[in-house]
């Protein structure tokens, strides 16, 4: 990095902490520090101190401490060499080049940046203009409202072969910079260059600064070659290494959302306009490696959306072969497929934001995705087939490239091996992968419903699940190709797969909620405000809002409020909800959640629960950055930031466990004795 420590020093010295902070915080004099409200999380007391002399700041109230650099990555969610840039344009302080010849590379593609800006502005305009029409009609009846189309920049190629060309002409561009951004079609054997953009709605591929780099055109006739057109390969652009959204998604997922990667252009803008800003595309390409580590630098386990058809299938297939030898701890894909014959787009426009959370809450691990493939449509009657499978699942886990991601591959689908295909009455597969001998009795592939150690169930219909060792496996399937014994299996819940686990702090945040619901008088916003991680979680916190709403004015008494709360639900079809909820609940210890609880009681657990929940989605941003920071610079410093957040991590982890000392008004001492 070309940032050494002398010009990160001046950098400090020239800024001071209040001055860079007070752009974002109300800051008043306090002795030699400054103090205000915390801007990493909502409080009414100010708790939040800068030190000018020692050039940090503290957040008493989450924890956070860090100097102007760090503050300005986790105000704006950005990299460690771009927070650089934005405090040294803050201090006009200039940026080192590598080379001369760096700093005229650097020039150009300035220059270039400027042309590519103009031309944007110039589809908006016509866009907006009556030549726009048709294409307002497109967007229209994509539910594209004009606000979403200014948000994303989209404008209208007119079909004119020198539109663009004589307008950027009148403005000093040179005909050289337009075929060097792909803006025009140039070359040897064309004498006169041309507009490469013709009647399509255009949309603008932006880099991690928001600039303008190629465009996406859609065409409006459907007698044209290409349905959709990007630009072609460019100094500023390559369509690997980026992503349609990347600047604002990145943004997003660093404030908690999920990154979900769709197929196209508007996708993208139908899944940011349903809720979901942390949706990016490809960019007419499958997935690369470049962009897959664009994503895990975003999310550890990114979430892959595709159409539910055959080529959705494949795509997927596909994108997780990819990713299977870059695997790391913690970092992986997860699968969602949509129902067939639906993109995002129509899901959306049909069924809006709960449609979207019902498939993203149902996606799937790598691990089903590449099971799935191999056992697709076979036929395993005979050892010979079988042994074929083992050998290729041990060739593809064998190009795992991490050691431990790799052994735990190994076992999973040993694991798999072992419960679909045992006999009945026998062993099945050893622990090294060979089949052992049974009983004597005929050969039976079995069907294995549970949920496996990764989250999921059997993929694509097949059910075939890695549960634990020795549980008890369903009812055996006849052999042959496998399939569903029936088409009421084949649709129930085991066999489509089951959402992942809620968080036992949620599960106890919406417990306490169900079972008091007086503390919604008083901790509505609070309660509407909370990040919740698992999307069933949602649905509830909305179901009950709305059934305190109904009944608080009519029901005075908190038994009475609380009984008439979990009626509305059950007739709301939150059954299932609850008991997961409860399921979700690990121990019983925690009294303040409980029905009966003494009112003091129940605040304290409950504000515990809140501070906790809070402390923890905050520190996991904060992990990212530092993850992401040592990868930028590994310097001892951002090594040093990256072990405090764990230790404070561990720390929250630790302190969760007070919540279960609360309950001595609720007669927890006589209760325990």
């Amino acid at each position: 990095m070309r940032f050494t420590p002398q010009f990160l020093d001046e950098l400090r010295a020239r800024l001071s902490v209040s001055e860079v902070v007070g752009k974002r915080v109300k800051l008043k004099k306090a002795g030699r520090e400054w103090k205000g409200l915390s801007p990493f999380q909502q409080e009414k007391t100010p708790s939040f101190y800068v030190n000018d002399q020692k050039g940090f700041y503290h957040d008493f109230s989450s924890g956070k401490h860090g100097d102007i650099i760090t503050f300005v990555m986790e105000t704006d969610g950005l990299p460690f060499a771009e927070a650089v840039e934005r405090l040294a344009n803050m201090a006009g302080l200039p940026l080192p080049a590598v080379t001369p010849d760096a700093a005229r590379h650097e020039q150009r593609r300035k220059s270039l940046h400027d042309v590519m800006d103009l031309a944007a502005k110039f589809f908006a305009e016509t866009l907006a203009s009556r030549l726009g029409a048709k294409a307002r009609g497109y967007l229209a009846d994509r539910a594209i409202s004009p606000a979403t189309q200014l948000q994303f920049r989209l404008g209208y190629a007119p079909p004119d072969r020198f539109a663009l060309k004589e307008h950027l002409g009148k403005l000093g561009v040179s005909v050289d910079d337009m075929v060097e951004t792909g803006l025009l079609i140039g070359g040897d054997d064309i004498p006169v260059p041309y507009d490469r953009f013709r009647d399509r709605v255009m949309f603008p591929i932006t880099d991690l600064r928001g600039r303008v780099i190629a465009f996406g055109g859609r065409a409006l006739e459907k007698d044209v070659p290409a349905k959709y057109l990007n630009s072609p390969e460019t100094p500023l652009f390559h369509k690997g290494d980026n992503l349609y959204n990347h600047q604002t998604a990145r943004k997003a997922t660093h404030d908690g959302s999920a990154l979900i990667v769709v197929e196209g252009y508007v996708d993208v803008i139908a899944m940011v306009t349903a809720g979901f800003a942390g949706a990016v595309a490809p960019l007419g390409t499958a997935l690369t490696e470049s962009q897959l580590a664009l994503l895990w630098k975003m999310a550890d386990e990114p979430i892959l959306c595709f159409d539910g058809d055959r080529a959705g299938q494949k795509a997927a297939y596909r994108a997780a072969d990819l990713a299977l030898p870059f695997l790391a701890p913690g970092k992986s894909l997860r699968f969602a497929l949509l129902p067939e014959g639906q993109d995002p787009d129509d899901l959306v426009r049909s069924g809006g934001r709960g449609a979207i959370e019902e498939v993203i809450g149902a996606a799937r691990p790598l691990a089903d995705m590449i099971w799935s493939r191999e056992l697709e449509g076979g036929n395993f009657a005979t050892p010979e087939r079988r042994a074929a499978l083992e050998a290729r699942i041990k060739e593809l886990t064998n190009g795992i490239r991490d050691e431990v991601v790799r052994r735990y591959y190994r076992d999973e689908f040993v694991e798999r091996l072992q419960r679909t295909f045992a006999p009945e009455g026998g062993r099945g597969f050893g622990g090294r992968g060979n089949f052992r001998s049974g009983g004597g009795r005929p050969f039976q592939p079995r069907a294995g419903g549970s949920a496996n150690r990764f989250g999921g169930q059997g993929f694509g219909g097949l059910g075939f699940g890695g549960g634990r060792r020795g549980a008890p496996g369903p009812a055996p399937l006849p052999s042959g190709p496998y399939q569903a014994a029936s088409p009421q299996l084949a649709s129930s819940p085991i066999m489509k797969g089951q959402r992942s686990a809620m968080s036992r702090r949620e599960a106890l945040i919406l417990q306490c909620l169900i079972n008091h619901p007086w503390l919604l008088h008083e901790h509505l916003e609070e309660v509407a405000a909370l990040e919740l991680a698992h999307p069933e979680a949602h649905k509830l916190r909305a179901g009950i809002i709305a059934a305190f709403a109904n009944d608080h004015h009519h029901l005075p008494e908190p038994g009475e409020l609380a009984e008439k709360m979990r009626s509305d639900l059950d007739r709301g079809g939150f059954s299932q909800a609850l008991q997961r909820v409860e399921n979700g609940i690990t121990t019983q210890a925690v009294w303040g959640a409980r029905e009966g609880a003494a009112r003091d009681d129940v605040l304290a657990t409950w504000h515990q629960l809140v501070v906790l929940h809070r402390q923890w989605h905050s520190l996991l941003r904060e992990l990212k950055d530092a993850e992401l920071a040592l990868g930028e610079d590994p310097s001892e410093a951002n090594l040093a930031w990256l072990r405090d957040v764990k230790a404070r991590m561990a720390e929250v982890d630790g302190t969760e466990a007070l919540i279960e000392g609360f309950g001595e008004l609720s007669g927890r001492l006589q209760k325990s004795v």
